[in-house]
């Protein structure tokens, strides 16, 4: 068997390759992160048997994504190493040297210690999960800037159109209004029949002709300032917001077929979207690299703070946010979701209101849940079949179906499916 160690690097890769025995049978050699770069790569380690190789480099940013897909598509093996194991190699040599020859030879020698996950197609769907998740929640980003801009611009151009819309401008009636005609003076001086046309059309029926005119009243006793610079400005800022919606929706929709193709069973919890799916997934990756849900919450920031002092000890702490934020921000969200349509997660909520803590506070907890009960269902390969049985459901079933209905109970909470997170 042949190891191939790659130092992963923005502009160039260094790479070695030694045999089961440590037998270096390729010298370091350096080269560029592109398609000639990469061509040279492969000539290089061709003179060895395809199915005896094994590539390896350490899961480091993002910077070796691209090298790992392109070698895994050419059918080689690749292989993930942890960066604490190759620390721990380099630390346990006797001059304690770090270039990028040296590391590509401790990523080959980690190889051969089988400190190592093998790549496999799943992870290269989730690392397409991961990058999507991350654009997303830029585009998400911007957009809400946007938002906020134009809000500012229309309270300039024309402060009362914001409460005509019971304050909230993002609704489509408002921005065909603002792209059309977009200063309070337009508004005033459109005939009726056009206006109302604009609205009824814009809100699918929703607002007609009394709204027209309540509209024009408002806009011709506006005391909004005229300015066409504004008015430039609160179209660019709708146009911005369309064009951010636009993409949010096609990223979303590669993310609803990467996700269906991975057939993960976090999709049968209910109130779990696939857009939510596809970040869970894509951040955490490889479950199995977490030897317990408590690990996987700290990961994701969801743990409490432990603080104490002498003979003080902190009763109630808040939630630490040390992990990672998409994960938990993607976690709460969905935990919100999901108490509205488990009743397991809704009595869980309920508790928590009831212990006093408020609506953020309780949704942590239920995130908290959620996150224990995911790890559960992938560690296991389980489907959500997490419920309470009601009596009054019960009532006019025969004794056996009764019976049978308690069994189950008793057994999922046997097995963990109902956790006690207090």
């Amino acid at each position: 068997m042949y190891f191939v160690g790659v130092d992963i690097a923005k502009s160039f890769h260094v790479a070695s390759v030694i045999d089961s025995f440590g037998v270096v049978h390729l010298e370091s050699f350096s080269f560029d992160n592109n398609h000639k770069g990469f061509s040279k790569f492969i000539d290089l380690i061709s003179s060895f048997p395809k199915e005896e190789l094994l590539i390896g480099l350490e899961s480091t940013a993002h910077y070796g994504e691209v090298f790992a897909q392109f070698v895994f598509n050419l059918g080689f093996k690749v292989a993930i190493v942890n960066p604490l194991q190759t620390s721990a190699i380099r630390k346990a040599g006797i001059r304690k040297t770090k270039t990028d020859k040296v590391d590509s030879l401790i990523v080959a020698k980690a190889l051969i210690l089988d400190n190592f996950t093998l790549l496999e197609k799943k992870d290269i769907i989730t690392l397409g999960l991961r990058s999507y998740a991350r654009a997303r929640r830029n585009l998400v980003t911007q957009r809400t800037k946007s938002k906020i801009q134009l809000v500012a611009y229309a309270d300039q151009i024309f402060p009362e159109l914001e409460g005509f819309f019971k304050n909230n401008l993002h609704i489509n009636t408002a921005y065909q209004l603002l792209l059309n005609y977009t200063m309070p003076t337009e508004i005033a001086g459109l005939h009726l029949t056009k206006l109302t046309n604009l609205l009824k059309n814009a809100s699918r029926g929703h607002f007609n002709k009394e709204t027209a005119i309540a509209l024009k009243e408002l806009a011709k006793n506006s005391v909004g300032i005229y300015s066409p610079v504004l008015a430039m400005q609160v179209r660019m800022a709708i146009e911005q917001i369309l064009f951010y919606d636009a993409q949010i929706e096609q990223i979303e929709r590669e993310c609803e077929i990467l996700i269906k193709e991975l057939n993960s069973v976090i999709l049968t919890v209910p109130g779990i979207s696939t857009n939510s799916a596809s970040a869970i997934i894509g951040v955490i990756g490889d479950f199995n690299k977490f030897e317990s849900s408590k690990q996987l919450v700290a990961f994701a920031g969801l743990d409490p703070v432990v603080y104490e002092s002498g003979n003080f000890k902190a009763i109630s702490t808040r939630m630490s946010k040390r992990g990672n934020s998409l994960l938990r921000q993607h976690l709460i969200l969905t935990a919100h979701n999901v108490v509205r349509n488990n009743q397991v997660f809704k009595q869980y909520y309920d508790k928590k209101r009831a212990e006093g803590k408020n609506h953020y506070n309780a949704l942590g907890h239920c995130a908290t849940k959620l996150l224990r009960v995911i790890f559960k269902l992938v560690k296991e390969n389980k489907t959500f079949t997490l419920h309470i049985i009601d009596e009054a459901q019960l009532d006019g079933l025969p004794e056996t179906a009764k019976a049978a209905a308690a069994h189950t109970a008793k057994e999922q909470e046997k097995e963990g499916w109902i956790f006690t997170l207090d």
